[in-house]
């Protein structure tokens, strides 16, 4: 066996050991080998173990120092393109404005569109590009990035074709989500609204294939339930995968449509109850967390514990946006669902690799493991806990992508 680089001195390799037979793992279930060493080539991940057990040779070595190693952290949920700000929301909100008064008044959501459709693409690459840059800082090696400040099919369409050029400026993959997120101001505008995304704009984005993926926001103040499935099932027909935006202030059916329609995730879930957790359990649907929601909307946070004793694969996201999650770190992402969603250590580590990687349709990420992608982190110290206690400094120390370092 000959690697083109042998990565030595590691304290800890920790790792989930694969997908569970529902592509998420429901419990904290990780394999750690204790003065372990990786071997790599090609990008790949040649072989794993113990560091006195390699047998074979390599062209060059690097020594850690006694460091843990994880795998790249995997953000499944971002709103990465926008322009403009939301200071005003923010002001209101402290001063006891809700986040539905604030939408509803014509601020939110729609003050994010009115800013973004006015910015070149230009722009909002630029400015997408630092936020991404400080994800992959974090630890983040994989992003999932959704459109929906487009509003119109060509707005829509323009964010998109932004996400697929801020792909090509980033080391880590980028997956892009076509979300369609609040309807028209009007109500008896909706119907068509939804014609035109069933119709025209779901069609061409799969045609383009500027999308893996589409999501809807079902909630009292976005879609209903009925008019979500309808632009879901167009989707799946233009073979594009399901994601919803779902139980974050209400339950309205979102998240049973999400089961009915075998949707990759259903994310937020603050608003869940415990027949859902139930509903949720052994099912191939992901349930998506998002903390920095709570903490920055002061809302009560979605119960991970709950829907985990249920039997639930719970992942955790960022849910970076300028209005409801100001978050630009997957691992405090990872760090808070320990804190307000009540995940163990061990459970926040898959929440934000095996599981985050299922919730985007990715099986073959989220792991060290011989024959996947050297994807990694190397962490400050030689416990590899410390990326979900540490707090106000960043938890990681270098970021590895197809075996390459690319933050050191």
């Amino acid at each position: 066996m000959k690697a083109d680089l042998l990565i030595t001195g590691i304290s800890q390799l920790v790792t989930a050991e694969g997908p569970g037979p529902k592509h998420g793992r429901t419990m904290g279930e990780l394999k750690i080998i204790e003065r372990a060493a990786m071997g790599i080539s090609g990008g790949r991940l040649l072989w794993t173990g113990k560091e006195h057990e390699w047998a074979g040779e390599a062209v060059r070595r690097i020594d850690v120092g006694n460091c843990a190693v994880v795998p790249g952290l995997i953000d499944p949920h971002t709103h990465a393109v926008w322009a403009g700000d939301r200071l005003a929301d923010f002001e209101a909100r402290t001063s006891g404005a809700t986040y539905e008064s604030i939408l509803t008044a014509g601020g939110g959501i729609r003050s994010t569109i009115r800013a973004t459709t006015k910015a070149s693409r230009e722009e909002l690459v630029a400015l997408a590009k630092s936020r991404i840059d400080a994800l992959v800082r974090s630890g983040a090696t994989v992003i999932e990035v959704k459109s929906g400040y487009g509003f119109t099919a060509a707005g829509e369409i323009a964010m998109l074709e932004a996400i697929e050029e801020l792909a090509g400026l980033t080391p880590a993959r980028i997956v892009p989500t076509l979300l369609i997120h609040i309807p028209p101001s009007d109500p008896t505008d909706r119907p068509a609204y939804v014609s035109l995304m069933r119709d025209e704009l779901i069609p061409e984005v799969a045609r383009r294939k500027l999308a893996t993926a589409v999501d809807v926001f079902v909630e009292k103040e976005a879609w209903n339930a009925e008019e979500a499935e309808v632009m879901l099932r167009a989707a799946q027909e233009n073979g594009l995968r399901t994601k919803l935006h779902s139980e974050q202030f209400h339950r309205i059916g979102g998240l049973e449509l999400g089961l009915r329609v075998g949707a990759l995730s259903v994310d937020h879930l603050e608003a869940c109850g415990p027949e859902q957790y139930a509903a949720l359990a052994g099912t191939a649907t992901i349930a998506t967390i998002l903390p920095g929601v709570s903490l920055h909307l002061g809302i009560p946070a979605a119960p991970g514990r709950r829907l985990i004793d249920a039997g639930a694969a719970v992942a955790v996201g960022t849910d970076l946006n300028p209005g409801s999650s100001p978050l630009f770190s997957i691992s405090v992402a990872l760090a808070l669902a320990v804190r307000l969603n009540g995940l163990t250590a061990q459970e926040a580590l898959v929440a934000g690799t095996v599981n985050a990687a299922s919730a985007l349709g990715l099986v073959e990420s989220g792991r060290i493991e011989a024959g996947l992608q050297a994807d990694f982190l190397v962490l400050p110290g030689s416990d590899w806990r410390e990326l979900v206690y540490v707090l106000g400094t960043n938890a990681v120390r270098e970021v590895w992508v197809k075996g390459e370092r690319i933050v050191a």
